[in-house]
């Protein structure tokens, strides 16, 4: 037969009692400082890192290398925030023009074009630093230079392309669409509140009068005569003027564009770096996000979604 001992008739149960409690208190601070310090420690490597791809970005390379070509990718849509962007494009030719050992700027273009802004300003860099730096810049196409791409490509001294190659459409469209048709068969009200006759017209739930249409035809035939002006400036006398449909937009084939003007010879990056710059050795320029770059985007935009979401959680005043 036996007996249960109630561990509250021994003595100084309570003290024990405290001190299991103490003890399991302390354990559990220490697990928690120490898991603290390493995320701490953990931020602080990521902050230190970010700060050191900043500047290792940042500085560009000033010692004399190999004689090369340096070739700059310009490859899908141009615009704000892509590859191709203005910011991306530019940063490699000043480091390209700026190498002393690049005999040669190649730009190779795959691109069906973009924004004409972004292209200006590539444009408008490339002649500059040609100036600047006395290097001969080529254009390679691969398979598709058009539009926003060929705006740029006419600034260099020459125009390689593959016999089968889309070249061209020199021309301006701002594309939409319009659902009033639909919204009367619905039975759909479109409430619009403007502060300005004009502040609405490209909404496509709201109808375009005749004189938005005239006014945005005006601003596309602007920003066109500018595209040819770049164009011609940029081609010559290489240029056959008298063919018809040379500006309306319409693209030809490599082989058609040589004929045209558009484009000078038949020829491939290794081919160009070879034969015309003469520096067979080829170093690619392209800036491009790494996967650190990629990861800090993504870090930054989910910190930016969290606190959305931190704001969206206050109570708002009604």
């Amino acid at each position: 037969m036996s007996t249960k001992t109630d561990p509250t008739s021994s003595p100084g149960w309570e003290r024990a009692t405290l001190e299991k409690l103490a003890f399991a208190s302390l354990r559990e601070q220490r697990a928690a400082r120490r898991w603290k310090t390493f995320v701490r420690l953990g931020w602080l490597a990521f902050f230190i890192f970010l700060a050191w791809l900043g500047i290792s970005r940042a500085t560009t390379a000033t010692t004399t290398t190999s004689p090369h070509t340096a070739v700059v990718e310009i490859k899908g849509e141009i615009a704000s925030g892509a590859d191709a962007s203005a910011e991306f494009v530019v940063a490699a030719l000043k480091m390209a023009f700026e190498d002393a050992g690049a005999k040669g700027v190649v730009l190779l273009i795959n691109s069906p074009g973009g924004s004409p802004v972004q292209a200006g300003i590539i444009s408008d860099e490339i002649r500059r630093l040609k100036a600047k730096h006395g290097k001969p810049v080529y254009a390679v196409v691969e398979e598709t230079c058009a539009s926003a791409a060929y705006y740029i490509a006419s600034a260099t001294d020459a125009i390689y392309v593959d016999k089968a190659s889309i070249v061209g459409s020199i021309g301006v469209l701002m594309d939409g669409f319009g659902f009033t048709g639909t919204m009367e068969k619905l039975g759909v009200e479109r409430r619009l509140i403007t502060a300005g006759e004009n502040k609405g017209f490209l909404d496509p739930f709201s109808p375009m009068s005749d004189a938005q249409r005239a006014y945005a035809q005006q601003m596309l035939e602007q920003i066109h005569q500018q595209f040819i002006a770049v164009v011609k400036a940029g081609r010559g006398d290489r240029l056959k003027l008298d063919t018809p449909g040379l500006f309306s937009g319409l693209f030809w084939s490599g082989q058609r564009s040589i004929e045209l003007g558009l484009a000078d010879h038949l020829g491939n990056v290794d081919y160009v770096a070879r034969e015309v710059i003469k520096a067979e050795e080829i170093s690619d320029y392209t800036r491009r996000d790494n996967v650190a770059e990629k990861l800090a985007k993504k870090f930054g935009a989910a910190m930016g979604d969290a606190s959305i979401r931190a704001l969206k959680a206050v109570p708002a005043l009604r």
